[in-house]
């Protein structure tokens, strides 16, 4: 393959992949602080529907990568997954609270089912799209020479789309009060990535992966299951092994974070103040940045010298948050939290693409997925809600519940989490070595 991707490619990637994020954004941060108002500060249901959701967008990418491998298409799954995701999120706009086809006004506990519900189905669309076909996409037309390059402006896309989203819903903010119109927002980013789907159409190039039909469908959906497949692939299930404890770190704080800065430490937008808009634009930019300059040189310096000192990076960042309150202490701190999040995750990411198999991508999609989103999605959230009850101070919220806040310890427990995968990043280096000087 040339090394040269070419401007189309480019374009494809970016625009897919962004207007994805965008979707993911709101999907993973948005319908928690969603959810979180629906419900009056119920945080149970954050939890819960990151990890139903999390189920969902596995056993979606196991079925769709698994057929999108068999039928040599990744165009059309794209595509047409686009323009479902983006109808599905357009639906989320009926159960607005201030929404007059709401029926489920007043009444939190049924409004927080169906909003977990609906997200699912919201997962099975955009795993399919997403998840499945379009980074098999990209593993498809990236190589070893570029993939650094590549996987350095896909893992910023995840927080340049929160910066748009955030900034969006504070422009969108309720003359008559600080809640977010969320028809208006839900309209919007749904009709954004239904028209993506139709761009993509035409943007993106013909598939180059073949049929891959030498097995049954079934057979296909578990090949990563098999003992044989795991020992031939050992080093990509040890980088699997090292992303999915990195993973659970960043989620133990992730899907708490916007409820914890505007609700717990009262960094918002007001009419007077943008605090909270300028806050995360602060962070994400910069840590944007430097995770570009990065990623232009991950190739050339070697992503096993950047792995230990990403993830170190990540797990100062999380212990800083735990003693910042301050507007100015939230924005050095996260700078260097996000930044080794992100050049972390590019380098694992990175890595990942370059052990898995060319004749399997998509048959490995679902198992990238168990260790990057299940695994991580279902501990990592418990654990936040689990720690949030330390020193935490319930309280009663307008549906006469009694609820509690976020609270700091999920940065600290996130920061021992993030460490951890230190360990299994340097049995990674040692194999990799152990593997090169045996190939002499």
């Amino acid at each position: 393959m040339d090394n040269k991707l070419g401007i189309r490619k480019w374009l494809s990637f970016i625009i897919a992949g962004f207007v994805g994020q965008l979707a993911w954004a709101i999907e993973n941060n948005f319908f928690n602080l969603y959810v979180y108002e629906v419900t009056g500060g119920e945080t149970i249901f954050i939890p819960i529907m990151t990890a139903a959701s999390a189920a969902a967008a596995t056993i979606t990418t196991l079925l769709m990568g698994a057929l999108s491998d068999r039928l040599g298409k990744r165009k059309a799954f794209v595509s047409f997954g686009y323009i479902l995701w983006g109808i599905s999120i357009i639906l989320f706009a009926l159960l607005d609270p201030k929404s007059k086809l709401n029926i489920l006004a007043g009444n939190a506990m049924a409004a927080g089912t169906l909003i977990v519900v609906m997200d699912c189905v919201m997962t099975f669309f955009g795993s399919t799209a997403n998840d499945s076909s379009f980074n098999a996409f990209v593993t498809d037309n990236t190589n070893t020479s570029n993939r650094g390059k590549v996987e350095s402006v896909l893992s910023i896309l995840p927080l340049i789309s929160m910066i748009v989203v955030v900034g969006l819903s504070g422009a969108i903010r309720r003359e008559t009060d600080v809640t977010t119109n969320w028809s208006l927002f839900f309209y919007i980013f749904g009709g954004l990535t239904l028209v993506v789907g139709v761009v993509c159409i035409f943007l993106l190039p013909k598939d180059v992966c073949t049929p891959n039909k030498s097995e049954p469908y079934i057979k296909n959906i578990f090949y990563g299951f098999r003992p044989s497949v795991i020992k031939n692939n050992a080093i990509l299930y040890l980088i699997l092994t090292t992303f999915a404890v990195f993973s659970i770190g960043i989620q133990v704080f992730m899907p708490y974070l916007m409820v914890y800065i505007q609700k717990v430490l009262g960094i918002v937008d007001t009419e007077t103040s943008m605090a909270f808009t300028i806050t995360l634009v602060i962070v994400l930019l910069t840590a944007s940045a430097i995770t570009v300059v990065f990623g232009l040189f991950m190739d050339k310096i070697g992503k096993n010298r950047i792995m230990i000192p990403a993830i170190a990076l990540a797990a100062v960042g999380g212990l800083a948050m735990f003693f910042v309150r301050e507007q100015i202490g939230v924005i050095i701190a996260a700078i260097v939290l996000m930044t080794g999040f992100m050049v972390g995750s590019a380098v694992l990411g990175a890595k990942v693409r370059d052990y898995t198999p060319v004749k399997e991508v998509g048959l490995f999609q679902g198992i990238r997925l168990i260790f990057l989103v299940l695994i991580p999605m279902v501990t990592g959230p418990f654990i936040g809600q689990g720690v949030s009850y330390i020193n935490g101070e319930p309280y009663e919220n307008e549906f006469h519940q009694m609820v509690i806040k976020p609270n700091a310890y999920i940065f600290l427990f996130a920061a021992i989490i993030i460490a951890l995968a230190v360990i299994p990043t340097i049995i990674v280096i040692r194999k990799e070595k152990a593997h090169a000087k045996a190939a002499e």
